[in-house]
């Protein structure tokens, strides 16, 4: 009777019971996810996430606002500047100098007359070199060594908070329905539904001074 009960079952019965809870060992179950959002796991195969028509924005089109300076030219004017002093005779004996530093233009003359002088040259230069006035922001005349005068002009590029808030203000009031604007860094994006409506903020924003060069780049379709 003993031999007819045992006949029929497994030598190991420990064993046996174990196989119930866990068929599998753990380091060979299906993963149920993956560290790339774009794939994702059905059973144990790994599948390329489709993503739905309706998750992705197609982008509007858009250009940025920026008020840039061309150092390369504003170095050739300083340099023809400088020249012209040294051979002009009303320049003589003054120790008038206009040189280049680190984001400004040094100023040195006898008197505050031969500043003005040197001033009118140095944006003469310029002008002719494309670089826009709007970019210069000169300090006030100071006395220097010997009886002689100095000026600091310095160059500033790039759209700061103030101005930034004064182009969005005034894209807000002038731009049509669906344009829009925002600060990012020292520029000013502007999006719209249609790329015509881009071409009328440019318009506008040529025409009113906002007492900076402005530049448009990047656009996007």
């Amino acid at each position: 009777m003993t031999l007819f009960t045992w006949a029929g079952k497994d030598s190991n019965l420990r064993r046996l019971c174990r196989q119930i809870y866990s068929l599998l060992p753990l380091a060979a179950r299906a993963p149920t996810q993956s560290n790339y959002p774009n794939e994702t796991y059905l059973g144990n195969v790994l599948r390329k996430r489709t993503w739905a028509s309706h998750d992705t924005v197609d982008p509007m089109p858009s250009f940025d606002v920026v008020s840039e300076v061309d150092l390369q030219e504003v170095r050739n004017a300083v340099d023809q500047a400088q020249r012209e002093v040294v051979t002009r005779f009303d320049f003589k004996g003054t120790g008038s100098s206009i040189e280049l530093g680190d984001g400004e233009i040094q100023l040195a003359s006898a008197t505050e007359d031969r500043m003005r002088a040197l001033v009118q040259v140095l944006e003469e230069k310029l002008v002719r070199r494309t670089v826009s006035l709007k970019s210069l922001d000169y300090g006030k005349v100071e006395e220097a060594s010997k009886g002689t005068v100095r000026q600091t002009v310095t160059i500033s590029a790039g759209i700061n908070d103030v101005k930034a808030r004064e182009v969005n203000r005034f894209i807000k009031e002038h731009g049509s329905k669906g344009v829009s604007s925002s600060t990012q860094g020292e520029q000013v994006r502007v999006t719209a539904k249609k790329r015509d409506d881009l071409q009328t903020v440019i318009a506008a924003l040529k025409d009113h001074d906002f007492g900076i060069p402005l530049q448009f780049k990047n656009f996007r379709d």
